[in-house]
């Protein structure tokens, strides 16, 4: 048995004097060190394969340059004065910035409930806005990233100048902000991979690519013309367009103010989702 000797004892004593509790973290308003941690975790996560996530996009853009620019070199004629290769150059890369805002945000929340892993961002101290915030930036940060790429490897093919810059940066950030949004949507909303596919296949692509990518809206007989101004992606795609070649099929101003208020719904619709919990705490 052993006996502790009183110097020992009044040792231990001081010592469990002087050790103080630490007061419990407070995070203000903003939980900022979390938001910021799930950031990263975010764009970790598709930059661990980049390969698949980056460059495949930017390859499958080649591709469409390489049939609507190369191979069909001299083919297709300009529209309203302006080369082919100008006019498809930025629909290609608001194309690819619009799939890939949408996947990352959606494949991140359906692959954390399939696998159990959602308890990792409901666990710490982390609002349903600041869950917002980390994925939509997350996803943000992928579609730009793809964005930057795509235009660097299009632009020998396209040769396309910046004349309103601001409409580039604006638009380029609020359809990966959209897509984001939608992606954290659809990713909460499903609850197996055929569903996002379903998302994917039936809505995102078809609005894509009726959206004025590769042809004028104007050009499209009555009523469709009419009926594809009804389409968010089209004033993306326009308004991104307008900012490197200048002109535009519609309004830039109905552009910019549909495009913000779409923005600021799709963020009450997930923060509302995150609040409930709906289908991501059962």
């Amino acid at each position: 048995m052993n006996v502790q000797t009183p110097g020992a004892l009044l040792a231990e004593a001081h010592i469990a004097r002087d050790i103080v509790p630490q007061p419990p973290r407070t995070y203000g308003s903003v939980n900022w060190i979390g938001v910021r941690t799930l950031y990263k975790r975010e764009v970790m996560r598709f930059w661990k394969v980049a390969t698949q996530t980056v460059a495949a996009p930017v390859v499958t853009t080649l591709l469409y340059m390489m049939i609507f620019v190369v191979a069909m070199k001299g083919a297709r004629p300009g529209v309203d004065g302006v080369p082919f290769s100008h006019f498809v150059g930025p629909g290609l890369i608001m194309m690819a910035m619009l799939n890939n805002a949408f996947a990352n945000s959606s494949s991140s929340l359906m692959q954390a409930k399939i696998m159990g892993t959602a308890a990792d961002f409901l666990t710490p101290p982390l609002s349903p806005w600041e869950l917002t915030i980390g994925f939509t930036a997350g996803a943000v940060t992928r579609g730009v990233l793809v964005g930057l790429v795509t235009a660097a490897t299009v632009w020998p093919f396209s040769r396309f100048g910046l004349v309103h810059v601001w409409a580039i940066v604006y638009f380029s950030l609020a359809a990966s902000m959209i897509m984001a949004l939608t992606g954290v949507v659809a990713g909460l909303w499903a609850e197996k991979f055929d569903h996002l596919s379903a998302v994917t296949n039936f809505i995102v692509m078809p609005m894509t690519f009726l959206s004025g990518t590769f042809y004028r809206v104007n050009s499209l007989p009555h009523p469709f013309d009419q009926a594809s101004r009804f389409n968010p992606f089209f004033y993306l795609i326009d308004g991104f367009r307008y900012g490197f070649i200048g002109k535009s099929d519609g309004s830039i101003l109905i552009g910019v103010v549909s495009t913000f208020v779409l923005t600021v719904a799709l963020t009450l619709v997930a923060y509302q989702i995150f609040r409930t919990g709906w289908r991501l705490k059962s």
